[in-house]
């Protein structure tokens, strides 16, 4: 069931939604080669708990840290740990963060130091994919709509969509209705309208769209071991579109 937000409430998530997008740059500005992925989620802990909020991730469903870390091939949930950014990795950070009973969501891919073109055009693609969607969020469109604007983005480029992993709404829960696909043709699924609250979220890939999880249960990674990127942004349904998670 998907649940409308009143305008208060929307309010709140605005407060999360800033934490979450503070804590998303500082951490993404810590990146660089020699950095462990360990090392960025303690920071993500700290900046988040001093300033007031609780991490989403830290215990989700057993999820053993506060932000996911997805390097390379990695698409997301990657768990930090000893792995030792290097020069030429990209890194996915994934971070949600709660504020007075409601969560923001948000995501960025980053490189660590100099990447090659192709991977460069991947993080430019996928955010220009983001932006897209975001753009869609408006009420009297419907649910694929944004679908469609990522997916327009990401193959007119020559790059895959990740099918397994989608989008959400969110709210008083990190993962509410509806599922948000990141690809599929215009014009179908439910209406949206003003009060829906949505973390849309592309998954692009360099090379198939086939993706595993390890045996870790969390680890999604690309078949072929090519570059993923993800980028995301908790967004308020409107006119314009009301991104909470905007820098």
């Amino acid at each position: 069931m998907i649940v409308l937000k009143a305008d208060w409430e929307i309010e709140k998530m605005r407060q999360a939604g800033a934490l979450t997008a503070q804590a998303r740059d500082y951490v993404a500005a810590l990146v660089r080669p020699g950095v462990s992925t360990r090392e960025l989620d303690e920071a993500a802990r700290r900046f988040i708990e001093e300033r007031g909020g609780t991490p989403s991730f830290l215990g989700y469903e057993g999820f053993p840290a506060s932000i996911c870390a997805s390097v390379n091939g990695v698409v997301v949930h990657g768990i930090p740990g000893e792995q030792v950014l290097r020069d030429g990795d990209i890194i996915s950070l994934d971070l949600g963060v709660i504020v007075d009973g409601y969560h923001g969501d948000t995501a960025i891919t980053v490189p660590v130091g100099k990447v090659s073109p192709q991977v460069q055009s991947l993080l430019d693609t996928t955010r220009a994919a983001l932006l897209a969607g975001l753009a869609k969020a408006r009420p009297g469109n419907h649910l694929s709509d944004i679908s469609n604007a990522v997916e327009r983005i990401a193959t007119a480029a020559g790059f895959s969509i990740v099918v397994d992993f989608v989008g959400h709404g969110i709210g008083r829960e990190m993962h509410e209705d509806p599922q948000i696909p990141n690809y599929g043709p215009p014009g179908r699924g439910v209406q949206l309208r003003r009060g829906m609250v949505l973390a849309i979220e592309p998954m692009i890939n360099m090379g198939g769209p086939d993706v595993r999880i390890r045996d870790d249960g969390w680890t999604v990674e690309t078949i072929d071991g090519l570059p993923s990127a993800h980028f995301e942004h908790t967004v308020a349904v409107g006119d314009p579109p009301d991104v909470l998670t905007a820098p």
